[in-house]
């Protein structure tokens, strides 16, 4: 079985939602069933860009895993794209007989059985400012393909007061999931620097927005990456 994988990358720390901050391990799979608007990973995303995926069996997968890593077990995050649209059921395996954890970040668009083996599994549908649309019963099958097994969060990029509202009516819909939203970074290109000030405004506009109407049931985190990295790749 082969994976596409666009890029493999870290130890870093995860710059978002509940496990932002964790030492990690990133491996990028190539390919989405999405095209949103604002995406900031669009070299693991357009077909323009498959030449430079790299088609991996799951132990060279691994493998690197285990380099990058130095044997130490860590978290290794599956994020793309859209990793839900391939088979990460044996690299995972691999992983957990060496004592490694797993997440997986996914607009929760295709469900996996694999997901019930994951440690942490992050859903992440996309606000009307993405262009994209979601597909709830998907949704709702990927909660039932990760059953008790993971930690399922859920975490909300938001640019606007539209997307804020949208937000607020997608958690009511989901009361039991832990929530997280964060400032969305409008500049995908990675050979433009970040404005910090105007991250830092975005940032303080949604604590100000949420806080203010008396919302009180989301944490609200920044990009951490963003912040440290900007845009670049492969930190």
């Amino acid at each position: 079985m082969t994976l596409r994988i666009s890029e493999i990358f870290g130890p870093t720390v995860q710059g978002e939602g509940a496990l932002i901050g964790e030492p990690t391990v990133f491996v990028r799979a190539g390919g989405c069933d999405y095209r949103c608007s604002w995406c900031d990973s669009l070299h693991a995303v357009e077909s323009q860009f498959r030449h430079a995926w790299a088609a991996m069996q799951p132990e060279e997968v691994w493998a690197e895993v285990e380099r990058l890593s130095g044997g130490q077990p860590l978290t290794v995050s599956l994020s793309g794209g859209n990793p839900a649209i391939q088979d990460f059921d044996p690299l995972i395996a691999l992983g957990n007989r060496a004592g490694y954890r797993f997440a997986c970040e996914t607009q929760g668009s295709v469900a996996r059985g694999w997901f019930a083996a994951l440690d942490t599994l992050v859903l992440s549908p996309k606000p009307p400012s993405s262009g994209e649309s979601p597909d709830w019963a998907a949704f709702e099958a990927c909660l039932a393909a990760a059953g008790d097994e993971p930690e399922v969060v859920m975490k909300i990029v938001v640019f606007d007061g539209a997307d804020l509202a949208w937000a607020r009516q997608t958690a009511a819909r989901y009361p039991d999931l832990p929530l997280y939203l964060q400032p969305g970074n409008p500049e995908s290109d990675p050979s433009v620097p970040v404005d910090q000030a105007e991250a830092t405004a975005r940032l303080d506009w949604l604590v100000a927005e949420v806080l203010g109407s008396g919302w009180f049931r989301p944490r609200i985190l920044p990009q951490l990456h963003v912040l440290l990295w900007g845009n670049k790749r492969g930190v």
